[in-house]
This record gives C-alpha cells, structure tokens and sequence, in this order.
C-alpha cells in the first residue's frame, strides 16, 4: 500500500510528533508498505530511514504562514498515497483541522474524525460530555485571562483548594500545566498556561495514582501505571528514558481493573473516537477513577503507553501500526470515508 505519512507539524509537540513518526516509518516500510514521509508544517518530504534528522526546527516551521501547511494535503505524496496516516500531535494536527482538509481532499486518513478530534483536544468541551455520559471527571472552571476572567478565591475553594491543576485548555504533553500549590503561585501559573492557549482550565487536583488504557478500535487494552521517580508526569518525564517506572497491568483489584478499562472505553467512544486512542486517568485513595482526557492521536515512542500497553496482550510495535491502518481502511478508524 502507498501511504504517506504526517509528522513533525508546527504544535509545541513538533518533537515528539517526528520520534512518533520515525518509529511508524520503520513499522510500515517493515510491513511492506511504500511509504513517503511528510513534514505537515511545510510539505518538505523527509529523507527514508533518517526523517526526525532531516527536519527543521521547531522555531523555523513557526515562522512559515498557516498556509503552508493548508497545501501539505495537495503534496503529490499525499494527494497519490491509498492512505495517510496522521502521526501529528497537538495543534494542528490533533485538533480536527488537518483531519477536516484531509476529508475535503477526499483521502482516508488514520485516527479520529474531524468532532473526535476537536472534543478531545478542547479539554473543557470533552469534559462537558463525560459528565454527560456519567464519567467521572475532575471538578474544573475555563476562563479566559485576556478578557479580563481570574480565577477567584470561592472559586479555587470550589475546585477543592489547593493544589489546584492549571493548564492550556488546548494543549498536550503536559505542555503549559503547573501544579500550583498555593496562592502565591497561581498568577505565574496561569500567565505560562496563557501563553500557550488563550482560555485557561483550572482543574481540582486529585491525589493518587496516575493510569491509562489505551484503546484499538472497540477493544480496550490492560491499564497502565505510571509512577514518576520525582515530580509528576510532565514532559521531561514522558520522554526521557528513566525518569518514569511503568507497570502493566497495573497493580489493581480485578473489579476496579475492569472498571478502568471500561471507562476508557466508554470515553473513547462518547467522544466518537477512532483508530487508536489513549484515555488518561487519576485514581483517589478511595479507588475511585476520574477521567482527566482521551489522546486522538497518542504517542509512539519508544517510552509511550500505547505500544507498552499493546505487549501486555501479545502485539508487537508493528501489529499497533497494522491495526491503525486496518482500521482505517475499513472506515472504523476514520470519518473521512474515501471518496477518492
């Protein structure tokens, strides 16, 4: 199959969008796949076998308009691939919009649609739904700095007090989030999550244990644990190798296992996910799981969840990509139908 293949992108998750994308180039050309990689901040067409090395970086791709990357999907790669697989994170590329040119251009395209994507990267709407749905989520507030909205006192008293999560309200990898455990740390908090996203969320801190269950189509995968070895799970331990202990299956009681897991589910599909996807989890010290936020397009790397959690069941790194393009090709693991 010819497949072309985005990565690398203009969000702040460039970075990890090219080692996600590296690691499936060499999965899909080991699956016998032709395969073109493609920087979706530009077009430029990355050198097989050396893609992350041979992209530019992050502070130059920001430079260019926003109407480079409209043309990525007029790329020949992209516009004479039998499929594209979406290996892009954060804005641009997780948020619906490359997935809504890509449904114009009529190509089939990995992962979720265009409203999965959008719901699941706008922390406050997914939130909306899984309290629709009965999914437990964290107490939260979104506001907006530049128009004059702060968080006041009543209102950090009814997210729990202190610690209180502040974060992007349209952002991943921990990007912009701080842990704030005080007043005197509030104002710097939300002026770093505003520089990353104009509206802001504030969510109640719940204490515990950090889980994840990835899910491959309808199938929910074991529950991974992750214990930072210092801090919490940010972006510097997400992506350096050591900083972060693993377990999978998570160390659970069967029955709260088999709840997580079917929450996961249950967020996965409330959103209208498809493909693969990732839902995120604190656990209290009473058990009880809260939904934090389901990845449209999770990493993989050779730290990330997803594949961690395809080997507790027998699944290779290879038979993930195989799945996701499986999925995409039998119209469950996109909306774009391919009206090529």
């Amino acid at each position: 199959m010819k497949v072309a293949l985005l990565m690398g992108g203009r969000s702040s998750e460039r970075e990890i969008s090219l080692m996600t994308g590296r690691g499936i180039a060499r999965a899909l050309r080991d699956l016998g796949h032709d395969v073109t990689a493609v920087d979706a901040a530009d077009g430029l067409v990355l050198p097989a076998g050396d893609e992350e090395a041979g992209a530019r970086p992050l502070a130059q791709v920001q430079r260019l308009p926003l109407r480079a990357q409209v043309g990525v999907v007029d790329a020949p790669a992209v516009r004479e691939a039998d499929l594209v697989y979406n290996a892009l994170h954060g804005t641009f590329g997780e948020d619906g919009r490359i997935q809504a040119l890509l449904e114009l251009a009529g190509k089939r395209y990995t992962g979720s649609g265009v409203l999965a994507s959008a719901l699941a990267m706008h922390k406050a709407m997914s939130k909306r739904v899984f309290m629709h749905e009965g999914i437990p989520t964290p107490k939260w507030r979104l506001f907006a700095p530049a128009r004059g909205e702060s968080l006041g006192d009543a209102e950090v008293a009814a997210l729990g007090g202190y610690p209180l999560v502040v974060k992007p309200n349209q952002e991943g990898s921990t990007v912009g989030l701080t842990i704030v455990d005080g007043p005197g740390g509030l104002a710097d908090a939300v002026a770093l999550a505003a520089r990353h996203w104009p509206e802001v969320l504030a969510e109640e801190y719940i204490p515990g244990r950090e889980l994840t269950v990835a899910v491959l189509g309808e199938e929910a995968l074991p529950v991974v644990e992750i214990r930072p070895k210092s801090g919490f799970y940010d972006y510097e331990n997400k992506y350096t190798p050591g900083r972060t202990d693993y377990f999978c299956p998570a160390d659970l009681p069967g029955p709260l296992a088999r709840r997580v897991v079917e929450l996961g589910g249950h967020a996965a599909r409330a959103l209208g996910c498809a493909g693969v996807s990732r839902v995120d989890f604190r656990l209290s010290p009473q058990q009880e799981p809260y939904c934090l936020e389901v990845n449209t397009i999770p990493g993989m790397t050779p730290t990330s969840l997803v594949p961690m959690a395809a080997r507790a069941v027998g699944m290779t790194y290879e038979d993930v990509v195989a799945r996701a393009l499986q999925l995409a090709m039998t119209g469950a693991g996109s909306a774009a139908g391919a009206r090529t």
